[in-house]
């Protein structure tokens, strides 16, 4: 199933940084697809588009501002509803080996760009107040003739993104395949052993055990740090997963159903599309209408 996903060659030459499109166009029709290259995504003038970013789908509104890092992390903008005649989109494809230890990445002025780059692995959206304080120096990158310039006005883009606080993450951990993270150390624990044992029964208390607190105690704690209770964040795990088998392999949905822990083939299926906004069939659906890798 996984090859049915086009993989796109960016247009940046050996020695190229980035790479910027900046057109206007009536509809969206490029496939879902993935590419080795970072990717910074701006659509304006796009209400009604479907935005989908791994196991994220989303109608977006009037600005968009989306970065993704990933290489396996499938995504694409979709006509849906959008009526507009005139879409301004912007892409901007660049490098940036800012896992590697000796980058520049890894030195002090870049620790936020850092942060929000290892983020942008399951893919980031900023909401459209940080798109406002971006939008002129997006608007006219394209037009910086300079290549030094360009890539000075790029960085400070990312420098002023890395800054919001509210930027969101769209595909889950388990779907993108990338480690969990956590600044506490009892929460990341508790993370990881799910991240394991995800296909079990998991219980309060046994979490809870695990970090030495009162399930009661745990619980509050849990939510605190993560915004969600034990029971749904093990959902959302065991969910991200099935959308993953969903892409990657043939299995039937019963079969991806019970390999991930849920218990029933209907409670799999309401909780996917309340959570997904599509049942797992349309899921797979979406993926399968697109090209094979090139």
């Amino acid at each position: 199933m996984g090859n049915r996903v086009l993989q796109e060659i960016a247009p940046l030459g050996e020695n190229d940084f980035m790479y910027v499109a900046d057109r206007h166009k009536q509809e969206f029709d490029y496939p879902i697809h993935r590419h080795e290259i970072f990717e910074l995504n701006f659509v304006a003038n796009a209400v009604g588009c479907r935005r989908i970013v791994g196991d994220s789908t989303e109608v977006i509104g009037d600005l968009d501002l989306v970065l993704i890092t990933s290489p396996e992390l499938e995504h694409v903008w979709e006509q849906n509803k959008c009526k507009s005649d005139d879409i301004h989109e912007i892409t901007i494809q660049f490098r940036a080996d800012f896992d590697s230890p000796n980058s520049i990445y890894q030195t002090n002025p870049f620790f936020s760009i850092r942060q929000m780059l290892s983020r942008a692995k399951r893919g980031l959206s900023f909401p459209r107040e940080t798109i406002q304080l971006v939008l002129d120096s997006l608007l006219n990158l394209s037009s910086i003739k300079d290549g030094f310039q360009a890539v000075k006005e790029f960085f400070t883009i990312l420098n002023t993104l890395s800054k919001c606080d509210n930027a969101k993450e769209l595909a889950s951990s388990a779907f993108a395949k990338v480690a969990v993270d956590s600044k506490s150390k009892r929460i990341l624990t508790v993370k990881n052993y799910i991240d394991v044992h995800y296909r079990e029964d998991i219980s309060l208390e046994e979490v809870a055990d695990l970090i030495g607190m009162a399930p009661a105690a745990f619980s509050r704690f849990f939510k605190l740090h993560t915004g969600k209770t034990i029971s749904e964040y093990i959902v959302d795990i065991r969910l991200g997963h099935a959308a993953r088998l969903l892409v990657d392999t043939t299995d039937t949905i019963s079969e991806i159903c019970w390999a991930t822990g849920f218990n029933t083939l209907s409670h799999f299926n309401r909780l996917f599309r309340k959570r997904k906004q599509c049942s797992p069939k349309e899921f797979r659906m979406k993926y399968q209408k697109t090209k094979v890798i090139v």
